[in-house]
């Protein structure tokens, strides 16, 4: 049963179109680095970069300070300049002791429970600062299910869109990808073809069931490359690629 509270989220990448997106649950225990390799599993990212989260925090509190006090008098009371507008969370270890920002706290040490706590409270996950990938984050609900088995969490509900391609140079870089796929056929299609390594790519494609399988295993892999600094085994590499479909 799920002995701790449930956060049910909505992400969204940001800059490109068609949408892509997901609904999905986790424990309200677990830490902002862990939300942080779901969302990155969820939308392909492959751990290969530096990420961070962002906490919405002079929004958030805001709004949540709208439901006591009239919306004309809140930065009255609650000046903007003495409130910070984000909190910053990453992972730092040795790997990224070059990039640490100095005002960022340890995303491993925190749990999301201390983050978010309202409907409509937002975060943001960077990703790779070169492409930068931005995945806005609304938590939508807080519930109880003792029905519900712990293991069965983290899961998505349902979503629409492929997620990203590594190293294609952003939003932009993918709708090259997509317009290319569709054509599949002149230069750009076939040097797309030849530094991915395949011929088909459907970016509307999205697979629930395949996606719940990964949501159990892929963040820890995760979080031994981020947190330990671990190369992944060739068993963690078959299941990163999607062997198993093969």
């Amino acid at each position: 049963m799920a002995s701790q509270p449930i956060y049910q989220f909505y992400v969204e990448l940001q800059d490109y179109t068609p949408k892509i997106w997901r609904r999905f649950q986790v424990l309200g225990n677990v830490t902002a680095a862990r939300l942080a390799y779901i969302i990155m599993t969820m939308f392909e990212m492959q751990a290969s970069h530096l990420f961070c989260i962002d906490v919405m925090y002079r929004r958030n509190f805001y709004q949540a300070m709208g439901k006591s006090f009239p919306s004309e008098e809140i930065e009255k009371l609650f000046p903007p300049d003495k409130i910070k507008e984000t909190c910053r969370y990453d992972v730092q270890n040795q790997m990224t002791v070059d990039f640490d920002d100095e005002e960022a706290e340890n995303a491993a040490y925190v749990k999301i429970s201390q983050l978010v706590s309202n409907s409509g409270d937002e975060m943001v996950l960077f990703y790779d600062y070169g492409d930068g990938w931005e995945v806005s984050i609304t938590l939508e609900k807080i519930f109880e299910d003792k029905e519900l088995p712990g293991r069965e969490l983290p899961r998505v509900l349902e979503g629409d869109g492929y997620g990203i391609i590594e190293n294609c140079g952003g939003p932009g870089g993918l709708k090259e990808l997509e317009k290319a796929f569709k054509k599949k056929s002149g230069k750009k299609y076939r040097e797309f073809c030849n530094w991915l390594g395949f011929e088909e790519l459907d970016l509307t494609s999205f697979d629930v069931d395949d996606m719940n399988f990964r949501l159990k295993k892929v963040p820890r892999i995760y979080a031994d490359a981020y947190e330990l600094g671990l190369e992944p085994t060739k068993q963690s590499l078959n299941l990163l690629t999607r062997k198993y479909k093969k």
